[in-house]
């Protein structure tokens, strides 16, 4: 135990916590206003100079009161530890005070942005299952302070007993360069591209404006209406052109990836996973294997031609339980056996995996088709009337295949498996995801059928975990009936812990 610091009277975070709070509210001013700073900054050669004055004491002024206001949050923001409980007090004119039992912190997790590396000091999160994000966040501790309150925290009767020392512990998974660019090439790409088209689009309508200004616009319509031609006049240039942009889709896919995922290394303890990853923006999170409710291992058929997959961890959560993408928490570019290590450390999957797959009922199918085929007579109908043009249907030539083709991999890919005591489901459509998740854990369980529903005797399973919904749509009433009387008996006779 670190005694180099006493928790059990209020003590504040880093004196270089200021300069972090400081820079945060800036960032959150300018998130809030970056339209309105646009629009000045955009016809700023217009404005008068008693205007510019204007201008620039504002800026001082705000300057000077976010400074201000970041020093009374960083004077007023005080924590200790008493009794197992993280206490803080906060607020500037509305006073907070907060107790979390150390039995109900889910995760520590550590952070550090890039001016956090520069000054050297480390922002500490702790989570708890009330809230979807960090119910306490410390901006700046000094490395050894946050090492020393993680480490009372996790002392605790229910948390773990194990701080992994990295320097002993061989990591299951480190991924290199190498590994990441492979990573990068399993990543949508259509939707980088559709960013960078828009982007695009942008610095042209800005040219366009800046060009307006200067009366020139006949010589710019001029010079794009030149281009186009002969653009389109080459299909050397128009290959050149797709060319480039796949390299900038995979480029920026790269980058992403690179950032988030740098230095990604995981180790495993018999109690906890810790997952170390990032750039600009670092993070160590001690994940316990009791918190996780469930997980999810995704793969594409690119992703197993490179034989690799990601797992997404699943904790309980309350209020929204749609969380962002940024806050779950993913292992990249994992290969079989460490897949296999981490499923395996969790659950018991071996007879749930070796079990027969069940399908949903071909009503199943029968909705999906009815919807989707509802879907596009809409959408073509909707098409034709504004263009009138006959020549759009011919590309339900190339659509209705592709539609079908899809419908059927949805649907194959739509099956469940269960025991006695595990759960396995698959969905997806291009990607795959199996989920796996203990029956005991689940909080409630809803059968729902609707007039339609009745007619084929199907009806939907929702399970409702602590991390969120899970449904096996459209199966046999009576198969519906087993797995909702099974569940509440496991439910109900279970004397494990969920979480």
């Amino acid at each position: 135990m670190n005694n180099a610091f006493d928790f059990s009277v209020f003590s504040r975070q880093s004196p270089k916590g200021i300069l972090v709070i400081y820079i945060h509210l800036i960032y959150k001013v300018i998130k809030v206003s970056w339209i309105l700073l646009f629009l000045v900054l955009k016809d700023f050669s217009r404005i008068s100079k008693i205007g510019e004055n204007y201008i620039y004491l504002s800026l001082a002024v705000i300057l000077i009161f976010l400074l201000i206001r970041a020093y009374l949050i960083y004077k007023n923001f005080q924590f200790k530890i008493a009794n197992e409980h993280f206490i803080l007090k906060q607020g500037i004119i509305k006073k907070t005070s907060t107790s979390i039992p150390f039995h109900r912190i889910q995760n520590i997790n550590f952070k550090q942005n890039i001016i956090q590396q520069i000054i050297g000091v480390y922002e500490v999160n702790i989570e708890t299952a009330g809230s979807s994000k960090a119910e306490i966040s410390i901006k700046a501790l000094s490395f050894l302070k946050a090492e020393a309150l993680k480490e009372i925290i996790s002392k605790s009767t229910d948390y773990t007993h194990e701080i992994i020392e990295k320097d002993k512990s061989k990591p299951i998974l480190k991924i290199g360069v190498k590994e990441l660019f492979k990573v990068s090439l399993t990543e949508n790409h259509l939707q980088n591209l559709v960013l960078f088209l828009a982007l695009i689009l942008g610095f042209f309508q800005q040219i366009e404006q800046v060009v307006d200004s200067l009366g020139r616009t006949a010589s710019l319509d001029g010079f794009i209406e030149e281009s186009t031609n002969a653009l389109s006049a080459s299909f050397f240039l128009v290959t050149i052109l797709l060319i480039f942009l796949t390299i900038i889709a995979l480029m920026s896919s790269f980058v992403k990836i690179f950032l988030i995922h740098f230095n990604l290394t995981a180790y495993l303890k018999e109690d906890a996973f810790e997952i170390n990853q990032g750039l600009l923006t670092k993070k160590s999170i001690v994940l316990k294997k009791q918190k996780v409710q469930n997980i999810t291992v995704s793969t594409n058929p690119l992703k197993r031609l490179i034989g690799i997959s990601f797992i997404t961890f699943k904790q309980a959560i309350s209020g929204r339980v749609k969380v962002k993408k940024d806050k779950l928490i993913r292992i990249a570019g994992c290969k079989k056996d460490q897949v296999d290590v981490i499923k395996t450390s969790l659950f018991d999957v071996t007879e749930v995996e070796n079990k027969e797959k069940k399908y949903p009922d071909t009503y199943y199918k029968r909705r999906i088709f009815i919807f989707t085929f509802l879907f596009l007579t809409i959408l073509y109908s909707a098409i034709y009337l504004v263009f009138k043009q006959v020549e759009i249907f011919y590309s339900t030539l190339f659509v209705l295949p592709v539609t079908i083709l899809l419908i059927r991999k949805k649907v194959k890919k739509r099956f469940y498996k269960i025991t006695d005591s595990m759960l396995l489901m698959s969905s997806g459509l291009l990607e795959t995801h199996l989920i796996y998740f203990e029956i005991f854990k689940i909080q409630n369980i809803k059968m729902k059928q609707t007039i339609f529903q009745k007619r084929s005797n199907v009806s939907d399973i929702i399970f409702q975990t602590a991390s969120g919904k899970i449904k096996i749509p459209c199966i046999q009433s009576e198969d519906a009936v087993k797995i909702y009387n099974h569940t509440l008996y496991k439910v109900e006779t279970s004397k494990t812990s969920w979480m």
